[in-house]
């Protein structure tokens, strides 16, 4: 079976919906009643999406050299080595016991990248946004939106109650999965099972532009030490924290090695540029290695590491280089909605945001 051509670039690619702005408006809403609720619990402000770390991680960036023209596109034009920090986390807006099982998310950001940037990101870093599954639990800003309404509402300190009920999530995804069914939004709701965040392969879910083409990206885990973890679950019945607390044991000792793969555009129709709910199919659209990321053993869950990056750092898609723009809805809405939640975290806990170089 033959392969398509790469789609190009272009800015026609997207589709503009006429109430956006709205919807942003409202997301911006929705979050600053989690921030809220969440800084009064905590006297101290935490992110509105994914705010429990797992781990810290320091690694390095490999650009491979000698890649093909499609492929040798933005910062992978390049070849060399960059130092990277990487924040495993979970996807709730509160800090929750690990037993509430929610996907699991990595954020990976990049240091020293030449290139002209995308509007208003600072520094010279590139962010990616990862999640452990291929497609987004929404089709568009509206539709999350309306999720975020009810992610709003069962923000505070209810925490038996969505411990309970990620336990019976948790049964009925199984129960789903045995039948060949996975279910994403049951997954997002706690009912995703507890694994190990070193052995899974993380995903960007919606697309960027790549250059002068589209993709998506992959970070997929590639030495023993990683692989050997992947789908062992964690027991967290019992440590509100077991899921950091072993990644921290764990990393003491490992060699974690994972490949940088890109997924580019082939077909409009079956790879989507405003739906990240429709998953690109890698027999239509293979992923193929660009670079390697390398992490050799380390505190995971060192005190200056946690100050450097969880505190005094943000993430966004939209912190790195014009040929990386990120592209569709979903993406669109992130660009003021992330930037909105950190700013409430840096006036709330007094604490600017910084973007490292070397």
């Amino acid at each position: 079976m033959s392969i398509s051509s790469p789609i190009h670039f272009s800015s026609d690619l997207e589709t503009i919906n006429d109430d956006e702005q709205e919807t942003i408006a409202g997301l911006n809403q929705q979050f600053d009643v989690i921030m809220q609720k969440t800084a009064e619990d905590y006297g101290h402000a935490v992110r509105s999406v994914h705010a429990k770390s797992h781990g810290i991680i320091e690694a390095e960036m490999t650009i491979a050299d000698g890649l093909p023209p499609e492929l040798a596109q933005g910062m992978f034009a390049t070849p060399g080595v960059h130092k990277v920090f990487l924040r495993l986390s979970t996807n709730a807006g509160d800090i929750l016991p690990d037993a509430v099982s929610l996907p699991r998310g990595l954020a990976m950001k990049v240091l020293d990248v030449e290139g002209p940037r995308l509007p208003d990101a600072e520094g010279s870093t590139q962010d990616f946004i990862m999640v452990n599954g291929p497609v987004f639990q929404a089709p568009n800003a509206k539709k999350f939106l309306s999720s975020l309404k009810l992610l709003a509402k069962t923000t505070n300190r209810m925490e038996g109650t969505k411990t309970v009920m990620s336990s019976v999530l948790q049964t009925v995804n199984k129960g789903l999965e045995a039948v060949g069914v996975a279910s994403p939004t049951i997954q997002s709701l706690g009912g995703g099972p507890n694994s190990d965040p070193l052995g899974e392969t993380y995903f960007s879910v919606t697309p960027f532009r790549y250059g002068d083409y589209v993709a998506k990206f992959k970070l997929k885990p590639i030495s023993p030490d990683l692989t050997k973890r992947t789908d062992t679950l964690i027991d967290a019945s019992v440590q509100e924290n077991a899921i950091r607390e072993t990644v921290q044991a764990e990393m003491q000792e490992t060699h974690g090695v994972w490949e940088f793969q890109v997924q580019l555009c082939r077909n409009l129709e079956q790879q989507p540029i405003e739906d990240p709910t429709v998953e690109w199919k890698e027999e239509d659209a293979p992923f193929v290695t660009v670079a390697t990321v390398t992490a050799m053993p380390q505190d995971s869950w060192s005190d200056a590491n946690v100050q450097k990056v969880d505190e005094e750092m943000r993430f966004s898609v939209w912190t790195g280089l014009e040929a990386h723009q990120p592209l569709g809805n979903i993406n669109r809405a992130r660009k003021d909605t992330y930037r909105h939640s950190a700013e409430f975290r840096a006036r709330f806990n007094g604490c600017p945001f910084h973007e490292p170089s070397r």
